[in-house]
């Protein structure tokens, strides 16, 4: 029994050897102690091969490099993260690299300059569905006003053309303020009629 109790011992102390520890045991041995020589491992197998994908990538060397770096310091600090289940150390790492990559793209993206000639000011032209809606209105305005009885026709004339008030329409027709108010209040019922759908 003992012989076989140090075998494993043995066995145990040759799996914990640095030169035969796996990824994710590098990993393991980052997050729960801060494994400098662990991530120093880690670094130089895998910095290198993630410079080698931002390239593939379209990255420049700077970019590429900086991505590298930016990754592995991520693994550092995500190492308690990390779980077998998740999968092999290599494609979380990955996966890593490619989100850190995915978000400097989009910080790159976000203002893209036009071509020169190509800056100009946006119309500030009405639309053609608000150009269309206010021909309508003015159509129907006009259809209402020529339906209006000569003596509502006259008093919206005069305020609306002439920009009289309602005391001065009085005043030049010889009408009482009341009937001037009574006819400018059924004229303005009838065209509101006719063009209170057009908003």
């Amino acid at each position: 029994m003992i012989p076989q109790i140090e075998n494993v011992r043995t066995i145990s102390r040759l799996r914990n050897t640095p030169g035969s520890l796996s990824m994710a045991d590098f990993l393991q041995r980052i997050a729960e102690r801060g494994d400098v020589e662990a991530f120093r491992k880690l670094f130089q197998s895998y910095a290198p091969r993630v410079k080698s994908y931002m390239m593939r990538q379209g990255a420049d060397a700077n970019t590429a490099e900086e991505l590298a770096q930016e990754t592995m310091m991520a693994v550092w600090r995500k190492a308690g993260l990390y779980s077998v289940e998740k999968g092999s150390a290599t494609t979380w790492i990955y996966t890593i690299a490619r989100n850190l990559r995915i978000d400097r793209l989009r910080r790159e993206l976000t203002w893209v300059a036009l071509p020169e000639g190509h800056d100009q000011v946006a119309s500030t032209d009405a639309l053609p569905d608000d150009l269309l809606t206010e021909q309508e209105r003015k159509l129907r305005v006009q259809t209402a006003l020529a339906g209006l009885p000569q003596d509502q026709l006259e008093v919206v004339s005069l305020s609306y053309i002439e920009g009289l008030s309602h005391s001065e329409i009085a005043e030049r027709l010889g009408l009482p303020l009341g009937t001037v108010k009574s006819r400018m209040r059924l004229a303005y019922q009838k065209i509101r009629d006719l063009v209170e759908d057009l908003k």
